[in-house]
């Protein structure tokens, strides 16, 4: 059963880095940052 989990454990640590290589080569991390910049400012007030 240990086995079992390390080895889910392991598939979704690997499924997480693919997909988040996948997102920075397509550029997606500076519109992830605009979008909690922009929430950020409307949540204080300012934007």
């Amino acid at each position: 059963m240990e086995r079992r989990r390390n080895i889910l454990t392991a598939a979704l640590m690997g499924a997480a880095v693919l997909l988040i290589a996948a997102g920075l080569v397509m550029g997606q991390n500076a519109q992830v940052l605009a979008k909690a910049t922009r929430i950020c400012l409307e949540c204080i007030g300012i934007g």
